[in-house]
């Protein structure tokens, strides 16, 4: 449900900037014809009918530059080669989001927990404690739950249990984290394909040609290197989500660490 939401929402960003730049360029057509007609109706006025063009919306331009550039480019790519690389993106962004979502659920205040389960264990015993963990969303409560449930089979049998588990969360923390570095690898990969690809034609072109042109040669060139240019971006952008991931994931596990030591000595202090 969570990748499903991701995936609406990036997409829906998609549309919004697509749509703006439709309007923006209908918008941009209609004072352009305006004007023409008006020019051609009364020539004398037409100097006063150019100021007045250029006074409407000085800021437009501006406004649309970044979406219409993007597009411009996109489309100037081939959508064969484009496409890939935008899905790489899109995928990984949805995968970033979800990760996101769930380190923050599994972020707990340890000391505060540590401190509840300490209190609970003096005035209620274990069967309380094990109640407030399961209670308590996370997976650091999840360990501490798994140590409580071998409370009475001894100390040994808790630090086990509280081994296995917490590397059965950490590894649920890394959840979808090779499919981020796969895209981060895939999108410049496709971006570098598409440019090898489109040099070929490139030189297809000069070959039917039967002269090296200068516009022959830099229009197919500048062509093919738009896809890797954007397969660069999509892994740079991919990339620096996916360093932040792993610094959260890193933070959560040493303070899991730390808690479980802690955790120990609080059950040995009451034993």
């Amino acid at each position: 449900m969570k990748k499903l939401i991701a995936l609406l929402t990036v997409f829906g960003f998609l549309t919004f900037g697509i749509a703006n730049t439709a309007f923006a360029q209908t918008k941009e057509k209609s004072a352009e014809a305006a004007a023409t007609e008006q020019v051609a109706e009364e020539a004398a006025e037409a100097p006063a009918a150019a100021q007045a063009e250029l006074s409407e919306d000085p800021d437009d331009s501006i406004n649309q530059g970044l979406h219409y550039t993007l597009k411009d480019k996109f489309i100037q790519g081939g959508a064969v080669w484009m496409t890939p690389v935008l899905i790489c993106l899109i995928l990984g962004l949805a995968f970033v989001i979800e990760r996101i979502f769930y380190l923050n659920l599994s972020s707990v205040n340890s000391k505060k927990l540590l401190d509840k389960v300490e209190n609970t264990l003096k005035t209620k015993g274990v069967e309380a404690a094990k109640e407030l963990c399961r209670d308590t969303k996370g997976p650091l409560a999840a360990v501490f739950y798994q140590g409580l449930d071998r409370y009475d089979e001894g100390l040994d049998s808790v630090e086990k249990a509280l081994t296995s588990y917490g590397a059965v969360q950490m590894a649920k923390l890394e959840n979808n984290m090779t499919w981020i570095s796969l895209f981060i690898a895939l999108a410049p990969s496709l971006g570098f394909l598409g440019t090898v690809i489109g040099m070929v034609q490139a030189f297809d072109d000069i070959e039917r040609a039967g002269d090296i042109s200068p516009t022959i040669v830099a229009g197919g060139m500048k062509v093919a290197l738009l896809t890797t240019v954007f397969g660069l971006i999509t892994a740079m952008i991919l990339q620096v989500f996916y360093n932040y991931l792993l610094t959260r994931i890193d933070a959560i596990v040493n303070d899991m660490e730390d808690a479980t030591i802690s955790f120990m000595d609080i059950l040995v202090k009451n034993k």
